[in-house]
């Protein structure tokens, strides 16, 4: 296929609009905005160049996730087919340019974002994943996690089950000190959901 793939970085710059087409196909847009840096030699410092204006178009899925997801300043990346537009008005040459998105993401060399699935969206674990992660991990909320987490939490619990390390049973109230303890000194697995921040670090590394 010849087009022309592009990968851009930088930020959101308008709020995100959306509507749909007549056939109710749903579409987003935002204007985004990719800063040059560059390094000044003689300043010894990074400093911004030229700003590209961009318009990001996205469809379907894509658009209806963009709408709870993104805000006007967010530093994104962009991957998607580029299209450069050209019209006349008058004796006047107009030219627009394009990103048809495929993908969208935050940029995590500058912050932190917190992922959610979509309902119905490719990859989305199973219902009966969710309910063993939940059960698993503690969330009772139903949540849908993703399988290798949930299989993760069942070797856990496997592992305890051969220790004899069972809530109810002897043994289990010293097993649970010492998991405290480990998640205290930052020194625990984390994969039972448990303790603390660090913990939900370990299961997803």
């Amino acid at each position: 296929m010849n087009e022309t793939q592009v990968t851009v970085i930088g930020n959101v710059a308008t709020e995100v609009s959306y509507g749909e087409t007549g056939a109710g196909v749903p579409m987003a847009n935002f204007r985004l905005a990719s800063t040059e840096r560059r390094y000044d030699r003689q300043r010894e410092c990074w400093v911004d160049g030229d700003t590209q204006w961009l318009t990001v178009t996205a469809w379907r899925a894509l658009a209806v996730n963009l709408i709870g997801s993104l805000a006007k300043g967010d530093p994104v990346v962009v991957a998607g087919r580029l299209r450069v537009r050209e019209w006349g008005e008058g004796e006047v040459k107009r030219t627009k340019v394009e990103i048809d998105a495929r993908w969208v993401g935050h940029d995590l060399t500058r912050g932190t974002s917190a992922f959610r699935w979509a309902s119905g969206a490719r990859g989305h674990p199973s219902a009966g994943a969710g309910a063993a992660g939940g059960e698993a991990g503690g969330q009772g909320d139903g949540e849908a996690v993703p399988g290798w987490i949930a299989d993760a939490l069942a070797a856990r619990k496997a592992s305890a089950l051969a220790s004899g390390a069972v809530p109810g049973e002897p043994g289990a109230e010293s097993a649970g000190a010492a998991a405290g303890a480990d998640a205290a000194s930052g020194e625990g697995d984390g994969v039972s959901g448990k303790g603390s921040g660090g913990d939900a670090q370990a299961v997803l590394i």
